[in-house]
């Protein structure tokens, strides 16, 4: 895994090269994005050095009178593209009022707005710049966003004030930028049995019926598990998409064979996501041969089995977490499916919203569970996929709390 770590001017710049150590010390590269402020403070070379990659001090490479640099002229592009998190620690008031603003106007915060990995900041300054309501309103658009926000500690600052403001301690900042990654093995000893992708109904030799899921809300949920120390079980329906490495797959098409599938792993699971997108109806008489285009023609439709519910009328000890794809009424319709089906959680999202969901790496969605409510605001797959696992892994907890008592 890679990290970009933007370091900007303060006193506290010297504590990213700490940063640096530890984050290699897991076995993450480290890419360090230097503000032009931050070079005051300490030099490019110090960062170099540590982490041996090439130190980002600026937007374009020097050029002189030379022809310009292709490759630097898109290399926010790249960088953007090649990282699995950025953190930027420390955050001045200053980068944290353009990443809320949007703008663009050095290398850090057009990185910021390219990339689609998650972000962390751990921001230092000033007392009274932190409990500023302009600071306050920018972390919260931040957060809004799906930005995770490593709060500073309160102490001696360089300024001679004493109060919030200090540069979190490293391990804090790494621990918040590995939860971020899905490196923190908290889901060790599970065991998560994950569906995937659409379910293809046959209508003859040729032709299924089928829906628009790509797999990738599933996809990322099934690395997230594997990274928090899971052992997976993926079971997909057809998809383009790779699985990831070190989860086992079974590969299925239509919904009976996803049910046989689901149902077959059960007993080995501890936890059961089923993000599948499964054909509501197949056809009653799939035909043997192609069907000939003679005018109009009529299927006959019958419903398939609710594979979630039998999942859950199965169930032993799992935590059984399932979708729900609404139009409308999207909060009361869920809820509905919550308690129909004898669900621990259930995630919902209004696939009517466009940019988000079927055929994106975006989602925003709503966890439910018989006793909260957790919004997700619109983030990466990704995201979305870490904040489920710490639903079911919270459920996963209270459940075994309370069998001990």
């Amino acid at each position: 895994m890679k990290v970009a770590l933007g370091v900007c001017g303060g006193i506290a710049a010297y504590k990213a090269v700490e940063i640096v150590r530890l984050l290699e010390d897991r076995g993450i590269r480290v890419q360090v994005i230097m503000t032009e402020s931050a070079q005051e403070f300490i030099r490019p070379l110090t960062f170099a050095a540590i982490s041996g990659e090439k130190v980002i001090t600026q937007m374009f490479a020097p050029g002189g009178d030379r022809e310009p640099n292709i490759e630097s002229a898109i290399e926010h592009i790249a960088v953007a593209q090649s990282i699995d998190a950025l953190l930027v620690a420390p955050a001045t008031a200053d980068v944290v009022a353009r990443f809320a603003q949007g703008m663009a106007n050095d290398f850090l915060t057009t990185l910021y707005l390219a990339t689609t990995a998650p972000v962390i900041l751990a921001p230092a300054m000033n007392v009274n710049m932190w409990e500023h309501p302009a600071t306050k309103h920018n972390l919260e658009v931040l957060r809004n966003r799906g930005v995770r926000v490593v709060e500073p500690g309160s102490g001696y600052l360089a300024c001679g004030m004493t109060g919030a403001g200090r540069l979190a301690e490293n391990e804090a900042i790494v621990s918040a930028t590995l939860q971020a990654l899905g490196a923190v093995e908290d889901l060790a000893g599970e065991t998560v049995l994950i569906s995937a992708g659409p379910t293809r109904e046959r209508i003859d030799p040729v032709r299924y019926l089928s829906n628009r899921s790509s797999g990738r809300m599933g996809y990322a949920l099934a690395e997230a598990a594997e990274r928090r120390g899971a052992r997976v079980l993926l079971v997909s329906g057809p998809t383009a998409l790779n699985p990831p490495s070190g989860v086992e797959v079974t590969r299925v098409e239509s919904a009976r064979e996803m049910l046989d599938a689901m149902l077959r792993l059960l007993p080995t699971a501890s936890i059961v996501i089923k993000a599948a997108a499964v054909s509501d109806y197949s056809v009653t008489h799939p035909q043997d041969q192609k069907i000939k285009r003679e005018g109009k023609t009529t299927l006959e439709l019958e419903p398939t089995t609710d594979i979630v519910a039998e999942v859950a009328r199965r169930k032993t000890s799992q935590i059984v977490i399932g979708f729900a794809a609404e139009t409308e009424n999207v909060v009361e319709n869920a809820l509905t499916k919550l308690q129909s089906k004898s669900l621990d959680a259930i995630v919902v999202n209004d696939v009517s919203r466009p940019g988000i969901g079927f055929d994106s790496e975006r989602n925003a969605v709503t966890i439910l569970t018989p006793s909260d409510t957790i919004h997700v605001a619109e983030t990466t797959k990704w995201e979305v996929a870490q904040q489920i696992l710490n639903q079911a892994l919270r459920l996963q907890q209270e459940r075994k709390a309370m069998a001990a008592h």
